[in-house]
């Protein structure tokens, strides 16, 4: 099953590795099940920039940015060559073993679904 680490800006916050995580899931669909604060005001459908995360590992295991996708990147605020969207993250291998950074929540306008 895979794997996904959980670091944050946010340095308060204590990582999170997340565990026994079946492929075809995204990635924020896995901060949901634990409990994990990661806003989404679209609700996970790729139309607003709030999930905006950092992959630090593990992107292969993750499906292809699309062109949608990125441009909401380029709305997210601070966004790397590294950026990504949560909701658009799929987990694509059981054998996945990801690493993100969860920008600090405290600079979006956004909540929790």
């Amino acid at each position: 099953m895979a794997r996904i680490k959980f670091n944050f800006e946010d340095k308060s916050i204590p990582s999170v590795t997340v565990e026994n995580i079946s492929d075809d899931q995204s990635i924020l669909e896995v901060t949901e099940e634990a409990n994990i604060h990661l806003n989404h005001n679209c609700g996970g459908v790729c139309a607003c920039s709030t999930c905006h995360i950092y992959v630090k590992k593990g992107a292969e295991f993750l499906e292809e940015i699309s062109d949608k996708e990125e441009d909401f990147i380029d709305r997210a605020i601070n966004p790397k060559l590294d950026s990504r969207l949560a909701c658009q993250c799929i987990i694509l291998s059981n054998e996945a073993d990801i690493e993100v950074v969860i920008p600090d929540q405290k600079q979006i306008i956004g909540h929790e679904h």
